[in-house]
């Protein structure tokens, strides 16, 4: 069950009736009016005051039965998988019961109304047998609609709380893959360039405190993880004197809430995989939202020369999908990725 199936539980006047505890006494009370209304509707068989003593036998026994298999039965047997010994109890109580009918009705002989007339001194077992099968399926069917109900809560929030904790698992297996990079970055810089690696290390210091405190909720804004690619590039700029990046984007960007970090890897692994020590190299990012829809292009030029892969930056790209597959399941993402002869690019689309 989804979200929005249990929005619709808890909305839902009718299903809280059913389910809630607080109304256990009223549940219980509408039965009893309920099956005393069919009990007293139907015209006496018998004269007074026997035909009062009959009446509270047969709503006695009804709500034994109920109660009996919603109590007894159903979370013994039915709910355990005993379903042979829960049918042949179910058929043992009838039986008994329709034992009992027929003997009170040879008991009461004398006293049944108009005995010497069919209609008087007629027995419909089929309309006893009926009247004890519904009372048995629905008192069935109450214990196991309530019992798929907490099941279905159960599984709800174990999904959730099991997703939880392999994003976790997934986001700290990114991060620090991100942070050896920038440091490694920065170390490189304090031999060649100290200038730029203090820039770098500032700069580091502003992306370091976006992944400690902002990372650390269930979404940001878009801007906010923009703004972080942005400073990202930014860094690789100054470490880099052939590279150049752009970043665009276009549509209502403000105010759209994603799950942090969500594209950083693909802006990585490009900035990655471009290095060329001969011509320059690029990496244009393009956001737009369109139609509850937010669109991600990461484009990135690829070398002359081809490095050989170590398969080191493979882990990123591999969680990052498997997040869009925990966060945006049921086709609500489409990521196509296209390895050309010049460039390589990312595109997603992500239903917001």
């Amino acid at each position: 069950m989804d979200d929005s199936n249990i929005k619709t539980v808890n909305n839902n006047f009718l299903l809280k009736f059913i389910l809630n505890r607080q109304y256990r006494v009223y549940r219980h009370l509408l039965l009893i009016l309920f099956i005393i209304a069919v009990v007293y509707n139907r015209s006496a068989k018998f004269d007074e005051p026997v035909a009062h003593y009959a009446r509270v036998v047969v709503l006695v026994m009804m709500l034994l039965l109920f109660y009996l298999n919603m109590y007894r039965l159903v979370p013994r047997l039915l709910f355990k998988s005993r379903y042979t010994e829960y049918c042949l109890s179910i058929l043992g109580i009838t039986l008994v019961a329709l034992v009992f009918f027929i003997g009170s009705r040879v008991l009461l002989q004398p006293y049944i109304k108009n005995m010497h007339t069919n209609e008087g001194a007629s027995f419909n077992i089929y309309a006893f047998v009926f009247a004890f099968i519904i009372l048995t399926a629905a008192s069935a069917a109450v214990k196991l609609f309530q019992r798929w109900i907490v099941d279905t809560q159960r599984i709800n929030e174990l999904e959730k709380t099991t997703m939880h904790a392999e994003l976790q698992q997934l986001k700290n297996q990114v991060n620090p893959h991100f942070l050896f990079n920038m440091l490694n970055n920065a170390n490189v810089l304090v031999h060649k360039d100290p200038e730029k690696a203090s820039q770098v290390l500032m700069k580091l210091s502003d992306l370091l405190r976006y992944q400690l405190y902002d990372s650390t909720r269930n979404s940001v804004l878009l801007t906010a993880d923009i703004h972080f690619i942005t400073d990202f590039l930014n860094l690789e700029k100054i470490r880099r004197d052939n590279f150049d990046f752009i970043v665009s984007r276009e549509g209502e960007i403000s105010g759209v809430q994603i799950p942090p970090l969500l594209f950083i890897v693909f802006v990585e692994n490009a900035v990655k995989h471009n290095m060329d020590a001969e011509k320059q190299s690029y990496v244009h990012v393009y956001f737009s939202v369109q139609d509850n829809r937010l669109l991600f292009t990461c484009s990135n030029s690829k070398p002359g020369k081809i490095s050989v892969k170590t398969g080191a930056g493979g882990l990123g790209l591999a969680n990052v999908k498997r997040a869009l597959q925990l966060l945006y399941p049921d086709n609500r993402h489409t990521l196509d990725i296209k390895d050309g002869e010049d460039t390589y690019t990312v595109h997603l689309v992500i239903m917001l």
